[in-house]
């Protein structure tokens, strides 16, 4: 692990697959029950994996970034999505509720003091919760940096990463009628949050197709119709969150408040062709945050398998584990 090849395979970073020894289901309020699994060391340091989106979930493959003879690996689904219920509810499902998911999930474990780990919306989040309850976190790591900006729902939903992949951007386009041009993340919301399932559904895999063809470096544009469960709920949740910006009080309002977690050590891993989530956002975060170390990851995108990215981010774990 102490050098990244020109082409590095992403698998020769990863731990071997783990199962959970403990799955549950959480009750949190307001009718709301999440999925909660831990993995590993059940004495080991407790880290919880905040996943993407909103609205993706967590998946298997997020066990193997973290030794599991030296951590306690805690990921859960969060409010709306993967095995969490109500599916594809946005119903008292905001930034908030999640922060005090989190908490409720801690206390609920028995940790004191975890690393919080978390990537794309998972960083946001991470972010968003450390700046809440900074005592509770004892390491951030961060990968593909997203602040929750109107600058970058322009850039993302306005036509700026549209530049790079016209073909993909045209696509998205396309379902929308030429007088709702103007804000296609309106024009979405009608049709996701309609009362027709066969509607809801073409827009959702649409929705979710133009974010996961740019997701990889490597990708060749091809917008994948993943299944119309996973993307119901990823988009109603996605469009949901940024419909309201976030829930936020005021834009700008994450790096604006970077002073309450100057003393925690972070790792931002971050892909220096991140067509999502580009690299200016967690550059700023670096600049504010004494404690930060930065990677920028050459020849990457913005998924979490991109292998050089996959490389800092089991080296960061190993280091956090070591001191």
């Amino acid at each position: 692990m102490d050098k990244i090849p020109d082409q590095p395979r992403a698998v020769q970073y990863l731990y071997p697959p783990v199962d959970p020894f403990d799955r549950r289901m959480l009750t949190v309020g307001q009718g709301h029950e999440i999925y909660v699994e831990q993995c590993g060391n059940p004495d080991g340091i407790p880290v919880v994996v905040l996943h993407g989106g909103p609205g993706g979930g967590c998946s298997p493959s997020m066990r193997r970034y973290f030794d599991p003879t030296k951590y306690r690996v805690i990921l859960f689904d969060q409010r709306g999505c993967g095995r969490s219920r109500p599916h594809a509810s946005v119903t008292d499902n905001t930034t908030w509720h999640l922060v005090a998911d989190i908490e409720l999930i801690r206390e609920a474990l028995g940790v004191v003091q975890w690393v919080v780990f978390g990537g794309s919306w998972g960083a946001t989040l991470s972010l968003i919760y450390a700046q809440t309850h900074p005592a509770a976190v004892r390491n951030l790591v961060l990968r593909g940096v997203f602040l929750m900006t109107q600058a970058e729902l322009d850039w993302f939903y306005g036509g700026g990463a549209g530049k790079f992949w016209p073909e993909v951007w045209e696509k998205f386009v396309a379902l929308v009628p030429e007088d709702e041009r103007d804000d296609y993340i309106a024009a979405y919301h009608r049709r996701l949050f309609s009362d027709d399932m066969t509607v809801q559904t073409r827009y959702a895999r649409a929705w979710a197709g133009w974010e996961n063809a740019l997701a990889s470096i490597q990708s060749s544009g091809y917008m994948a119709e993943g299944p119309a469960e996973y993307a119901r709920a990823f988009a109603r949740l996605e469009n949901h969150y940024f419909t309201n910006a976030g829930f936020l009080e005021f834009d700008g309002q994450i790096l604006a408040q970077m002073d309450r977690i100057a003393h925690i050590p972070g790792v931002i891993v971050q892909g220096r062709y991140d067509l999502i989530c580009p690299p200016a956002s967690a550059y700023s975060i670096a600049k504010a945050w004494p404690k930060a170390e930065l990677k920028m990851v050459r020849n990457a995108g913005h998924a979490l398998s991109e292998p050089g990215i996959s490389a800092e981010l089991v080296r960061a774990m190993d280091r956090i584990a070591a001191q």
